[in-house]
């Protein structure tokens, strides 16, 4: 994972040039210092391909509702905030330093995540570095934009849904509230919380740079926690984390009925289905 860091900016070790692939067809723009927000998916959603579902969701999210957006694509490099968990603290601050250049150089004031790692990175450990953005979770963003009249859902989702807290947008940095209101304002869907939830909500097992460790199946965090959520009798899984969401899916695929029983998805896809 290191040497994938180093050389090409994400995890996966994909092509630096691929990073903007995924936008391709959704009418992206560069981002430019005239428009409002910088939109930075992350590795995950880059290039992960159950993930970019995630990133399309956003973009029609924020395309129905009028705001003006771009990104950097290639010029984004991963935040870093996993490889400094796992004590690798140069390849984080070269990381950290790569990323903090592009957004000063672009104009950047305002930076919008779907991950809460890059949320708690951009927000908590770039200042170290002398640097303040105003940094905003996709859920913040989303609940803000329905407040003001701005994203109308008007399309029932007849479903029971259940919501996870990611362990870095819950219990480090206190979002609880504005993903629930998002999902509760959805014609039709009915919102159920398992036995653990915000400040005491279970890890999907991916934080601390553990995603990238091969976790053996009957240890996973994320089995345990999709069992709860299945006996909420919810029908859908929604959380707002590309660790969580791909930890998920695999527990769920691992399921006796083959996951047939539940869905994940991401808040941002439920959302973009009610508009």
């Amino acid at each position: 994972v290191a040497a994938n860091l180093r050389a090409e900016g994400n995890p996966f070790g994909e092509s630096r040039d691929k990073r903007a692939e995924w936008a391709s067809n959704l009418g992206v723009q560069r981002f430019t210092e005239e428009m409002e927000i910088l939109y930075s998916p992350g590795c995950y959603l880059s290039y992960d391909p159950r993930a970019k579902k995630i990133a399309t969701a956003t973009v029609q999210i924020l395309q129905a509702a009028g705001i003006s957006f771009g990104i950097l694509g290639k010029d984004e490099s991963c935040c870093g905030e996993s490889i400094r968990k796992t004590g690798d603290e140069a390849l984080f601050k070269s990381l950290a330093r790569r990323n903090i250049g592009n957004f000063i150089n672009h104009g950047v004031k305002t930076i919008l995540v779907s991950s809460p790692h890059c949320y708690h990175s951009f927000k908590n450990e770039y200042p170290e570095f002398n640097v303040h953005f105003d940094v905003m979770h996709i859920s913040e963003l989303i609940f803000q934009l329905i407040d003001e009249g701005r994203l109308k859902l008007t399309k029932p989702i007849n479903k029971t849904v259940t919501f996870h807290d990611p362990c870095y947008l819950g219990r480090h940095n206190k979002i609880f509230d504005q993903p629930r209101e998002a999902l509760k304002s959805i014609p039709g869907l009915q919102l159920k919380e398992m036995a653990e939830s915000r400040m005491n909500s279970m890890c999907c097992g991916g934080g601390g740079g553990r995603i990238w460790m091969e976790t053996p199946k009957e240890e996973r965090f994320s089995n345990i926690r999709l069992a709860q959520a299945v006996d909420t009798g919810a029908e859908v899984l929604a959380t707002c984390c590309p660790y969580c969401i791909t930890n998920f899916e695999d527990s769920r695929l691992s399921r006796p009925d083959g996951g047939a029983s539940i869905e994940v998805k991401d808040i941002t896809e439920i959302i973009r289905d009610a508009l």
